[in-house]
């Protein structure tokens, strides 16, 4: 027997046993632990969601806030001294010190709570067992852990903000000295220990979550569901998973490092630094610049650990919905191959102006530029993908499509932040502001929207009202134009980002009137958001009913499953796999289901 059919031998074993159990107890399992503790993927998946969302108000008001200051900064606003306090916001008007600490949360929040545990918790959890055929996780108990780790970092970073002190205020890339001097400012006081114990947990989080998406792919495929086999979304979040696993115990060590010079006196990354004017400290042979090395061998693959399960959702979303097989998908797969490996060797671009050899620069230089080759290829397929399609146009379709545009127009710019020479002049600037917000930010939202859309029918088992999803599309795609655009020529300017104010500048108070329209247009963006939130949760208890197992006519195994699935998915038999997921217009029909029998005498992708 091959060692193929031994597996699927006692993936079957297990799939009974599971199967057994989890009808036998789900239809008198208490509160607690259906809906709270649960080992379930799909309630898990959707704990991920929920707190994402809830992040995503923090992390989007906070930007509000500091944008006030940017856009109106000889003006008052009394609600911030409500909101803030006296200390903080004294006549209402945010003090240097509150500033400062806003962007800093918003930057962690949303990249981390956000657009990594919120996106990736939300889609793995949710999709790669009903994908792949599989009852739940390779270990629902790990999974179950995964996310209460994450809810317990959420919770102390939300601690944080209510310290007398203030949360964290030395950015969220936390450099040293900032983050490793108590007394460098209030904001790294009490405020950074909650920061670094929160983000230890969140890795935690991650790790726990990344080895079981990996696991649960590679050992619990069902019958006939081979690599080749695997929707996108699948490839894109086992690689997300990789990433994961491979680069944040490196940030893990950063940190460890980090709260040792704080609190036991070593030099890791502290040298002989004055502090206000007092004698130097008795630290030596530190190199601030270590941290930096550590941080961004996270940091960079940390944008494609945002970026692939968007990239996966899209393409599903896309095919669907342009009721046409995805262009290239031996080439969509390669492409997320070679971004997962030059992602972990081209961190230094960020490091241009510290110092580095001119030489490594040079070559960073090449293998940043390398990997503009694997993301023109994913949207060179979409395009094509799209083009001469049935193209149906529902929220998530027009949220697939804005993330196209958003990647491609923020991506370019990538490419000038590539070249060292540029870079020297660019680093630091607005510049830099609108290149990772566009390319990873508000395209990583767009890859969850459109997931939310396109899924929330399996998840809730009712649909979004679809003339709100418009309206909430088109208001954020040209908000975030007309918030990140105008950046990119202040940037080009020299403008430089971070400053509570620009009043000593003669060169940058041309920028007045522009930063107040920027100001305007993240406002109103931000409220538009609310119109997704209103949907969400009104659709989820008055929304239209879904009828039929598969509403959108999609050929993947998640809509093989009832309208409202149980534990273990399936009720009866997991299915049979026969053929790829994107057999769309084939033959004279318009989709063609994976768990369909090849007829005889038919041509397989």
């Amino acid at each position: 027997m091959s060692n193929e059919l031994v597996l699927h031998s006692d993936v079957d074993v297990i799939n009974e046993e599971f199967m057994h159990h989890a009808h036998g107890h789900e239809h008198h399992q208490p509160f607690i632990t259906k809906y709270i503790f649960s080992m379930d993927h799909k309630m898990i998946a959707k704990q991920f969601l929920l707190s994402g969302i809830f992040w995503a108000i923090i992390g989007g008001l906070l930007s509000v806030v500091f944008r006030l200051q940017l856009g109106f900064p000889d003006q008052s606003f009394p609600i911030l001294e409500e909101l803030l306090g006296k200390k903080w916001a004294p006549g209402g008007h945010i003090t240097a010190d509150a500033y400062y600490a806003l962007i800093t949360i918003h930057g962690t929040v949303l990249l981390f709570f956000v657009l990594t545990g919120g996106l990736s918790g939300t889609f793995a959890n949710f999709l790669i067992p009903l994908q792949i055929g599989a009852r739940d996780m390779a270990s629902p108990l790990m999974n179950m852990l995964s996310y209460w780790f994450f809810f317990t970092a959420g919770v102390i970073m939300l601690c944080s903000l209510f310290l007398e002190t203030g949360p964290f205020a030395g950015g969220w890339q936390a450099y040293p000295p900032l983050s490793a001097l108590a007394d460098a400012s209030k904001g790294s006081g009490a405020g950074m220990d909650y920061w670094t114990i929160s983000m230890v947990l969140f890795v935690v989080s991650q790790l726990l979550g990344g080895l079981n998406y990996i696991s649960t792919v590679l050992n619990l495929r069902t019958k006939g569901m081979s690599m080749t086999r695997l929707p996108l979304t699948v490839w894109a979040l086992m690689l997300q998973a990789v990433l994961g696993v491979l680069s944040f115990p490196v940030l893990t060590a950063g940190f460890v490092l980090l709260i040792f010079d704080r609190h036991f006196g070593t030099s890791f990354y502290l040298s002989d630094i004055f502090v206000n004017g007092v004698g130097a400290l008795s630290h030596e042979g530190g190199n601030a610049i270590l941290y930096q090395h550590l941080f961004w061998f996270l940091g960079h693959p940390e944008v494609y650990i945002v970026i692939l399960p968007a990239m996966g959702i899209v393409s599903e979303v896309m095919s669907v919905n342009a009721r046409k097989p995805i262009f290239g998908y031996t080439a969509m797969i390669g492409s997320m191959f070679a971004i997962v490996v030059l992602a972990f060797l081209v961190w230094a671009h960020h490091m241009f102006v510290t110092g580095l050899n001119p030489f490594l620069g040079s070559i960073f230089v090449l293998l940043t530029l390398l990997i503009a080759i694997p993301s023109a290829i994913k949207a060179f397929n979409w395009i094509t993908t799209l083009w001469k399609g049935n193209n149906i146009f529902r929220p998530g379709m027009m949220f697939a499509i804005g993330f196209v545009s958003l990647f491609i127009s923020g991506g370019l710019t990538g490419i000038f932040l590539g070249n060292a020479a540029i870079d020297i002049h660019v680093h630091d600037t607005y510049f830099v502001i609108a290149h990772f917000h566009l390319v990873m930010g508000v395209a990583g939202f767009f890859g969850m929207f459109c997931g939310i859309y396109h899924w929330y029918p399996k998840m809730f088992g009712r649909y979004m009202n679809n003339t709100l999803g418009d309206v909430h599309f088109w208001i954020t795609l040209i908000g975030a134009y007309c918030i990140f655009w105008p950046m990119y020529y202040e940037g080009m300017a020299g403008m430089p980002r971070r400053y509570y104010t620009y009043d000593t500048w003669e060169s940058f108070k041309q920028f007045a009137e522009l930063n107040k329209f920027i100001s305007i247009a993240a406002i109103i963006t931000f409220f538009a958001q609310f119109l997704f939130v209103f949907n969400f949760f009104y659709s989820m208890y008055k929304g239209r009913k879904v009828r039929e197992s598969n509403p959108y006519h999609s050929n993947t195994l998640e809509w093989t499953t009832p309208i409202n699935p149980g534990h273990g998915n399936w009720e009866g038999d997991l299915p049979e796999v026969h053929r790829w997921p994107y057999d769309y217009n084939k033959d004279g029909r318009e989709f063609v289901t994976q768990v369909t029998p090849v007829e005889d005498g038919e041509e397989l992708h």
